[in-house]
């Protein structure tokens, strides 16, 4: 799902659904494509989840989130407004 609020200052909610027991990696990375923070590395079982991002020590801009759950991976832009 797209996170919550977007734009958002300073912290934001990525919410998702593993549909089944896997390993799921949740990733932040900047404009530049540089990774910036590891939300989330490790195995879940079936259910909805949410990850809070605080971007305080972050400049305003444009990140990507990056979810990988098995074979799933979606990627997803949000707005960091200061």
């Amino acid at each position: 799902m797209q996170n919550f609020p977007n734009p958002f200052h300073p912290s934001t909610v990525i919410k998702f659904d593993i549909p089944k027991n896997t390993f799921t990696k949740l990733v932040i990375y900047d404009i530049l494509g540089k990774q910036i923070e590891v939300l989330l590395n490790t195995s879940l079982k079936p259910g909805t989840y949410e990850a809070e991002w605080n971007a305080t020590n972050y400049p305003s801009g444009i990140y990507f989130y990056n979810i990988s759950a098995g074979s799933f991976t979606e990627t997803k832009r949000m707005v960091l407004v200061k």
